[in-house]
């Protein structure tokens, strides 16, 4: 199991170090000027990504939390920790990046009128409260089983906050994937490239999320270990 443990971490860890710097690689060296925007249309390939990556880890936790809820096993309970640990990560990115782009593409940091931009930041915040609940309450069942609720309950606005973009259909989020079954507005190179840099993204989140559910995991015994000892010497 150790082995495996390690190796679920070791996969995505190399992928991501291999995807990455690719994606950088084919977003200054291949991938031209957009039309419109130019040069900077370039933090594209870094922003959606992470906002999708976003997504992925607040699901991951929201399984996991339903998992929990299930089996009641404090596994389940850590993983989800863990995976909206690493979505606020990547949510901030977002939050970092989104705004950068918006001033250079549009000219405003933020705009308030649009749908998704005020979805997301209110799905960032919930999981941002999450660490409060789950850190006001005593270690236990019962701090598992609140954080798990807590996890479910955010998770509808991920499907709320990606229909925003089709919903608002405004210059700051322009319609760039589908449009009536098609592929709007990206050419094969544009594509590719996002691919690559998204998939670079997803292996990156898996990655940490395995590297510190192993520490955490240490962590643990280190702090059972010590418990059994004090009452040894008790």
């Amino acid at each position: 199991m150790p082995a495996e443990r390690r190796l679920s971490s070791l996969i995505p860890a190399v992928l991501s170090a291999v995807l990455i710097p690719l994606s950088i690689g084919l977003i200054f060296w291949w991938v031209p000027d957009d039309v419109d925007q130019g040069f900077s249309q370039r933090i594209f390939y870094f922003h959606v990504p992470v906002a999708i990556t976003t997504y992925a880890c607040f699901a991951y936790g929201a399984v996991c939390a339903a998992l929990y809820l299930w089996r009641r096993d404090a596994r389940w309970d850590l993983r989800s920790y863990v995976g909206l640990h690493v979505g606020t990560i990547f949510g901030t990115l977002v939050l970092l990046t989104g705004p950068i782009w918006a001033r250079i593409s549009w000219g405003v940091w933020w705009n308030w009128s649009d749908q998704q931009l005020n979805v997301f930041l209110i799905l960032f915040l919930f999981y941002c409260a999450y660490f409060m609940l789950r850190f006001s309450i005593e270690e236990g069942e019962r701090r598992a089983s609140y954080s798990a609720v807590y996890a479910l309950a955010g998770v509808a606005l991920i499907p709320l906050s990606v229909v925003g973009v089709r919903l608002a259909q405004e210059l700051i989020h322009p319609q760039v994937f589908f449009s009536e079954g098609e592929v709007a507005d990206m050419p094969g190179s544009f594509a590719a490239t996002f691919l690559v840099a998204m998939l670079g993204m997803l292996c990156l989140a898996a990655a940490m999320i395995a590297v510190e559910l192993r520490g955490k995991r240490a962590a643990l015994r280190v702090r059972e270990l010590r418990r059994r000892l004090a009452g040894a010497d008790l």
